[in-house]
């Protein structure tokens, strides 16, 4: 029977890596959990096997009832009554189904009825459900939306609100308005105190909400009265239950068609202050966004995976000029590429969340008692660490499965086009992964100033001084090289002290850092576990090769008066 874990064991492999003995050892605080809570580990190795077990379960409830449920979902889509969602049909079934998993609340502590399980494996678990339908992983991934609650709000709302998301409740975050897309400032939903209810009470318009009419929302409002921008921002609790809130509408999209858009409209609609007020786009939505991009990096690696399964399969199978076509050169070097895109992405991605789990569990320790000097010296580091990789993992991993998808359909020839074929619905998917959750042009915003303050370039320094196997020197040494051209077309650009170049030539740097360090990260994995990364190093390294070089060239070639010849011409106007 098909398992979407254990028939990838380059999953299994990221469970290994060196880190996860000190995120494990933070996240249980001594295994204090195996006195009260018997499913709680005792030890390290303890840990590794229960996470094991329900990657085992997840894996088999992908395959088996989630995946043979897509295409449906697919066609059916949710549909509008008396203003309310609808799921299609089977994504009932699939959640009946991951909830009597016990596949819900999985960050939670136990003490809330949660798994308590580290974001390494809860990407694990989003990549494996993405894979069997991306649609319906964006339902259930927005489980992770009451990370936020746990750490800003109060223990009263973590009492009342965690233990349902646990049992398999459903959230939602509300943050995008029809004049506030990307620029978050411009969020307008009025948020107005009632005295007499001790309540606050919500008005206005949400637009393009993932899993709109849910249990649970985290909602962006404005609750400083003539204030425009992110200061009067503060974010608050809305429970279904209360009512106030209707769907007004459900986008009718070119993808992930199970995953439900709404416009939802806010009447007067109770609800509760999460954390200080003032602080919702500054500190809270930061934390939210954070999250889940972290979670479209993993949903996006699902995609890769399973473009890259129905590429191979489709090119072991077909014969054209009496051969099959894999043994074709363009096809055994398109899948070639889709496969070290996937290794790489996912390293990217795991090493991410690794990074994250780190600086979450220690915030987590800090609750409950003053963190030891060596320990503020972690936290710190880890989140400027995490910081840095999230946009990179996001960014480059979104347009990978992207990548992957086109490429599906090239090897399925015009059969790719046809839509009985799964990869024209992986196609139409990936397509909103590298524009939901902050475009890859945002991505770059945000990790440019790493970048340009060489925090990118010490990060890859402390990776070059990582042994690799010896057969794999001499990918290392041209990794060298790229290195020395990156911080040449990085000064370059600091050098020219004009912003305007900076940002014109940014996604250029961007893509450059993030394939070095990928290049780095797939070598470390080939040094560890050969039979499975070898290839998709070679691959990989001789890809970022390629493009790196041609970068570079094309960043120290530049220079600022040809600016002007790269905007768009404006329309002549009659004298």
């Amino acid at each position: 029977m098909a398992n979407y874990y254990s028939d990838h064991p380059e999953i299994a492999f990221h469970l290994q890596h060196p880190l996860m003995k000190r995120i494990v050892e933070l996240k249980e605080k001594g295994y204090v959990d195996a006195k009260t809570y018997p499913d709680a580990p005792v030890d390290f190795e303890d840990a590794i096997e229960n996470y094991k077990r329900i990657l085992e379960i997840t894996g088999d409830v992908a395959a088996n009832i989630i995946e043979p449920n897509s295409e449906s979902v697919d066609l059916e889509g949710p549909h509008l009554e008396n203003g309310r969602m609808i799921y299609a049909n089977k994504t009932f079934e699939n959640l009946d189904a991951t909830i009597k998993a016990g596949l819900h609340g999985v960050s939670m502590p136990r003490r809330y009825g949660g798994l308590n399980l580290p974001n390494a494996v809860f990407s694990m678990l989003s990549e494996v459900i993405s894979a069997a339908d991306a649609g319906f992983q964006n339902i259930w991934s927005l489980q992770s939306c009451i990370d936020t609650l746990y750490e800003f709000g109060s223990e009263e709302q973590r009492q009342k609100f965690i233990p349902r998301v646990c049992e398999g409740e459903s959230m939602s975050m509300d943050l995008t308005e029809p004049d506030a897309g990307s620029d978050l400032q411009r969020v307008m939903l009025k948020a107005t105190y009632d005295e007499k209810e001790d309540c606050w009470r919500l008005n206005g318009v949400k637009r393009f909400i993932t899993n709109g009419d849910s249990d649970i929302h985290l909602v962006l409002a404005r609750s400083e009265e003539g204030t425009k921008d992110g200061r009067g921002l503060s974010m608050f609790i809305y429970d279904k239950r209360d009512g106030g809130v209707n769907v007004r509408h459900i986008e009718h999209k070119l993808g992930i068609h199970g995953s439900p858009t709404c416009e939802l409209t806010y009447k007067n609609a109770k609800a509760y202050l999460c954390g200080d007020r003032k602080l919702g786009l500054i500190k809270y939505v930061m934390a939210l966004m954070n999250g889940a991009r972290l979670g479209i990096a993993a949903q996006s690696v699902g995609v890769e995976q399973e473009a890259y399964n129905e590429g191979l399969a489709y090119a072991k199978e077909r014969q054209q000029f009496g051969q099959k076509i894999i043994e074709f050169p363009a096809v055994y070097d398109m899948l070639s590429r889709m496969k070290a895109k996937l290794d790489a992405g996912r390293s990217l991605l795991y090493q991410t969340a690794r990074l994250v789990d780190v600086y979450k569990a220690l915030e987590d320790i800090q609750r409950d008692r003053k963190l030891e000097p060596e320990e503020r010296q972690e936290l710190k580091k880890y989140t400027r660490l995490a910081d840095a990789f999230t946009p990179l993992a996001k960014g480059m991993n979104s347009e990978y499965a992207n990548q992957n998808a086109y490429d599906a359909i090239s090897i399925h020839g015009g059969s790719g086009f046809i839509m009985e074929y799964k990869s024209q619905r992986l196609f139409r998917d990936a397509r909103i992964f590298s524009i939901y959750e902050g475009t890859t042009q945002l991505q770059v915003v945000a990790a440019i100033r790493y970048i340009t303050n060489g925090t990118y370039l010490q990060i890859i320094r402390e990776m070059l001084e990582q042994e690799v196997a010896e057969e794999l020197r001499p990918l290392k040494v041209r990794v060298e090289h790229l290195v020395e051209l990156y911080e040449q077309s990085v000064n370059y650009v600091k050098e020219s002290e004009n912003q305007e170049v900076q940002d014109f030539l940014a996604r250029r740097l961007y893509d450059m850092t993030a394939e070095i360090i990928m290049s780095l990260l797939i070598l470390d994995d080939a040094t560890r576990c050969p039979e499975l990364f070898f290839k998709s190093a070679n691959v990989y390294v001789r890809m970022a090769e390629e493009d790196v070089i041609g970068k570079s060239v094309y960043v120290k070639s530049f220079i600022k008066e040809d600016l002007p010849s790269f905007r768009a011409a404006e329309p002549a106007t009659e004298e």
